[in-house]
């Protein structure tokens, strides 16, 4: 879809004062576009796209099957455009008729855009994940204490990757948009056996010889037309995919400790920072992530079946 520049324009302007660290606005994906009107003429508008997702797909493991995303177009018109562009949305739900319970309606919105917040809140979406970002301050830490052993996983390491990761999918399910397919351990291994054959960057932290704590990271670089340049500023940034510390082995500091460890890896492979998804709901991840300097940049909204899109 092509929008005139004055409203991509001001919606960048509007973002850039919530946050320095937001992008400038890009043009929006194709799909259906929606449009609404203020009382005093202000026109907004959205575009939402509409997947489903394979049986086969990771996406189900932290999606709803069905999902329609709206990518909102609100210029200068904060709260009270989101509130006429998701009263339109409602409209266009009504309009599809029969939806499936493993649904939703989802949108990323700037985790500081308080106005549009309430009325997000307003129509029934929550918000179940947020992408988080850390500068790299830089500095020396002093490493893993000696009792902790923390080193590269390799293929050999597949099965004790795999036991980590599903505890912290089983985990996430309770509280966030993680969703316990019957197809996860299948999935996690593929993707954890490629991700191991080509040495990406994840560490185990080994305690008397037993792995008891994951980071699954990678490095992505955010530059001109790819998708990471839509969220966070150019450069080269550490992901971290996964961090998960057995259950008996929590409230220890080895969650801490190996961040410690990944952090000054990723800056040694030249990133100027680190970003994440994490679930506001989560009890664990809400208190640890800030802890280790990371703070909400995006958040994601959610709603859960899409026809209870209010």
């Amino acid at each position: 879809m092509r929008v005139g520049r004055g409203l991509l324009d001001a919606q960048s302007a509007r973002f850039a004062s919530l946050d320095p660290m937001l992008p400038a606005v890009p043009e929006p994906p194709d799909g259906d576009v929606l449009t609404a009107a203020l009382p005093d003429g202000t026109r907004v508008a959205g575009v939402v796209h509409h997947q489903v997702h394979e049986p086969a797909s990771m996406s189900r493991l932290w999606s709803a099957t069905e999902v329609w995303e709206m990518t909102p177009l609100l210029g200068a018109a904060g709260g009270r455009g989101m509130d006429a562009l998701l009263r339109s949305w409602r409209r266009m739900m009504d309009r599809v008729g029969s939806v499936e319970p493993d649904s939703a309606c989802v949108l990323t919105w700037p985790s500081r855009d308080a106005e549009a917040t309430k009325a997000l809140l307003d129509h029934g979406l929550v918000p179940l994940s947020t992408i988080a970002v850390r500068r790299d301050p830089g500095g020396r830490d002093n490493g893993p204490p000696p009792t902790l052993r923390i080193r590269r996983a390799t293929p050999h390491d597949l099965e004790a990757v795999l036991q980590l990761a599903l505890a912290e999918l089983h985990y996430s399910s309770l509280v966030g948009s993680t969703v316990a397919r019957p197809e996860a351990v299948a999935l996690k291994r593929r993707t954890l056996r490629d991700r191991l054959a080509s040495n990406g960057p994840t560490w185990l932290a080994e305690r008397d010889g037993i792995a008891v704590a994951l980071a699954e990271c990678a490095i992505v670089s955010s530059e001109p037309g790819n998708w990471t340049s839509t969220r966070l500023p150019h450069g080269r940034w550490g992901y971290v995919n996964c961090l998960s510390v057995l259950p008996g082995a929590r409230g220890s500091g080895i969650g801490q400790q190996l961040m410690a460890f990944a952090h000054r890896e990723l800056r040694r492979l030249g990133t100027v920072g680190t970003y994440l998804y994490y679930n506001p709901p989560n009890p664990l991840s809400s208190v640890f992530w800030p802890r280790q300097g990371y703070r909400p940049l995006w958040t994601v909204w959610e709603v859960r079946p899409a026809f209870a899109l209010r």
